[in-house]
């Protein structure tokens, strides 16, 4: 048994909010620079071209990529030899989240859903943990922002629309947003599980680097068909035009029941802000 302080934890959580807020991933500026390339709209490369300036200054100034600076999602993998000293993990998770986003100056986002209250520490922190074998403590931070957010969506299809009905939701759910989520965009798909898993699913599945490959063939080549579909609907960098509306599309798919086939969309804006550490 391995047992870790509490500070640890804080004090990593804390830096990893403010360290996404500030810096984009090499990953995510390597595909503006090749998007931009490729483009042959004016507007679309000058868009590109503020994109970068923008994260210049975010990591110049220390001010954050993005006036939202989202909400604080986390991915846990907690390994099964790991205990927490001082506090519980999800409390340790919590205050981190709060101390970095109060020590960044970064905006708190979190309200109450009837009054429109602000919270005043974008607490609490949402979490998705994972029991897993090991002494090891592995911590995937998003900060998710709510115009991407709003434009994403959990459907239940009929076991029989199969891929074609997938396709064509992702799609029309991508073509339906418009300029709303700030495109170039991300895509994360969720296919199977159930009502829950497939958007959690969805939302994990942008963590992978923009240009990774699927390792199962298959979904490799759904990907690839989606993120060409979607480029030829010529929504382009910020709604302007272009033949860059998608950076990537991600899927992650999950048996299902045998009368369902739940299908989850999620939709993350160019400033893709994600960290991880492990300790």
């Amino acid at each position: 048994m391995r047992t870790i302080p509490k500070e640890t934890v804080v004090d990593a959580v804390a830096a990893m909010c403010i360290e996404a807020n500030r810096y984009l991933p090499a990953d995510v500026l390597g595909s503006f620079a090749r998007a931009k390339e490729a483009e042959t709209l004016p507007a679309a490369r000058e868009i590109f071209g503020q994109l970068e300036e923008n994260a210049a200054l975010a990591a110049k100034t220390g001010l954050p990529l993005c006036q939202d600076c989202g909400l604080g999602v986390f991915f846990v993998e907690a390994g099964e030899g790991v205990r927490l000293e001082g506090a519980t993990l999800r409390e340790a998770i919590n205050e981190g989240m709060v101390k970095g986003y109060q020590d960044g100056y970064l905006r708190k986002s979190t309200c109450d859903p009837f009054t429109r209250k602000n919270v005043g520490d974008n607490s609490p922190a949402v979490i998705h943990f994972d029991l897993v074998p090991g002494e090891s403590l592995k911590i995937c931070m998003m900060a998710k922002g709510g115009g991407s957010e709003n434009m994403s969506r959990v459907m239940m299809l009929a076991p029989a629309q199969g891929w074609k009905g997938i396709r064509e939701c992702v799609i029309r759910r991508v073509a339906e947003s418009g300029s709303n989520p700030c495109p170039p965009i991300l895509v994360g798909v969720g296919i199977g599980g159930n009502f829950e898993l497939a958007a959690i699913n969805s939302k994990k599945a942008l963590l992978r680097e923009v240009d990774d490959v699927h390792p199962d063939p298959e979904v490799a080549a759904m990907e690839a068909d989606l993120l060409a579909s979607i480029n030829r609907l010529g929504i382009g960098p910020m709604g302007l035009g272009g033949a860059t509306t998608c950076l990537g599309v991600k899927v992650k798919v999950a048996p299902c029941h045998l009368a369902s086939l739940p299908l989850a969309v999620n939709i993350q804006c160019h400033s893709a802000r994600h960290k991880e550490v492990t300790l």
